[in-house]
């Protein structure tokens, strides 16, 4: 076997050993969390207005700690552009959704977020007690989900939210649900989109963990100018149906242009 060959599959190895240590501890630090930290915290602080920051924060810590591990593992590289008008209070952030942690990745940037998260995580073992103790968004649907949503941005929190619903699925348009239109419609504020970008592909749709790339993965986060959703209800006569379709429309537009999908998708 030629010496280059056994060059690639020994860093193959190396690799695929290195993102399973990663993720082992990832699972690990969200177990101990669920079964430690978080009832420490209740125990500790009664009141929610006060317990809910600062297991957002914990959280924030803990994911920017993740992020630093896979790029000491070699597993990962990042550029992040913009990071400033994340500080902000009450913005809402959508962003496209390439790779399985984008989410992580984002609330790591953002002080005070949260985050529209799919039923099922709320019961997951490892990632349970940190959505609940963050007091994260249920996404189970209906006007009590919107109105939810709206609450937070009226809170100071910094919403974070995929329109895509789920992982993009590289080749493939993205299809973005208008939940994330409705929201910001309905609660008069802008939007902060943010761009990801990422190549070589690893950790997307359909692309289990362990199918390793030769090189590490490298991010760019761009962080874009508002949108202000104004323009579109002007336009739609006040109608938030038409409205919604129409900015939706737009977003999807946005993201699979400025954004990091096409981008991602050729590379």
């Amino acid at each position: 076997m030629p010496l280059s060959s056994v060059r690639v599959g020994l860093v193959r190895a190396w690799r695929m050993l290195a993102t399973a240590l990663a993720f082992g501890a990832f699972g690990l630090g969200g177990v101990l969390l669920r079964i430690i930290y978080f009832p420490l915290l209740a125990l500790v602080v009664r009141d929610p207005a006060r317990r809910v920051p600062l297991a957002r924060e914990t959280v924030r810590r803990s994911f920017a700690g993740f992020i630093l591990l896979m790029r000491v593992l070699g597993l990962i590289s990042y550029q992040i552009d913009g990071r400033e008008r994340l500080a902000r209070p009450g913005l809402l952030i959508l962003a496209n959704h390439p790779s399985l942690i984008d989410v992580v990745f984002l609330v790591s940037l953002v002080r005070n977020a949260d985050c529209l998260i799919r039923a099922g995580l709320f019961d997951n073992a490892f990632t349970g007690g940190a959505v609940r103790g963050a007091g994260y968004i249920r996404n189970s649907g209906g006007p009590q989900l919107l109105q939810a949503c709206m609450d937070s941005l009226q809170a100071g929190s910094n919403l974070v939210i995929f329109p895509e619903g789920t992982r993009s699925r590289p080749g493939e348009p993205l299809q973005l649900q208008r939940g994330a239109a409705q929201i910001a419609l309905r609660a008069g504020c802008k939007i902060t989109p943010v761009t990801i970008q990422m190549r070589p592909l690893a950790l997307s749709k359909g692309r289990p963990w362990w199918r390793v790339t030769d090189r590490p993965m490298h991010f760019i986060i761009k962080v874009e100018d508002d949108i202000d959703v104004a323009p579109f209800l002007e336009s739609a006569a006040g109608e938030l149906g038409v409205a919604a379709r129409h900015l939706t429309g737009h977003l999807q537009q946005y993201f699979s242009t400025i954004g990091g999908a096409a981008w991602t998708q050729q590379h």
